[in-house]
């Protein structure tokens, strides 16, 4: 089934829209994350107060829809250059979206660590999500690029 060359141009971008928008979303995974450290050292009326914002429901349910997104935002980068160009071009975003596949995947197989009370879990979790922030926006800079060059080309 071959797709006709509009639907091909147009299909190129998916991907960054998407993953600009998923951009937007891990930053408020971070915010909702940084507020659940925040409620667990709280104490008083500070810790109840906090604990009316469900940081730690809202984290984890905004976390498992950016692990499948992401998971398939990269999947569907790759499909469509592939389409696009009958091959992938390894290079630093490439590189970069599956590193960051990974990460996500590591730190989402932590929760139930994290659930059971497990220290070394959470900071593992949170190093690897500010990991995932830095290769993120190298992503971002790279797609840019990218984005660039297809437009040109246009």
């Amino acid at each position: 089934m071959e797709l006709s060359p509009s639907v091909k141009y147009w299909l190129n971008f998916l991907h960054p829209v998407m993953m600009w928008g998923l951009l937007l979303v891990s930053l408020y995974a971070a915010y909702l994350g940084l507020q659940v450290q925040r409620t667990r050292s709280a104490q008083g009326e500070e810790k109840k107060e906090l604990i009316k914002g469900r940081y730690t429901i809202r984290h984890n349910q905004i976390g498992s829809i950016l692990l499948a997104l992401m998971v398939a935002g990269s999947v569907g980068g790759m499909a469509v250059t592939y389409i696009n160009n009958g091959k992938l071009f390894v290079g630093p975003h490439l590189l970069a979206g599956l590193g960051m596949t990974v990460t996500i995947a590591f730190s989402a197989a932590l929760s139930p660590f994290m659930q059971k009370g497990a220290n070394w879990a959470r900071m593992t979790h949170i190093l690897l999500n500010f990991t995932l922030l830095g290769l993120f926006t190298w992503q971002a800079i790279t797609g840019v690029q990218i984005v660039q060059r297809i437009l040109s080309n246009a």
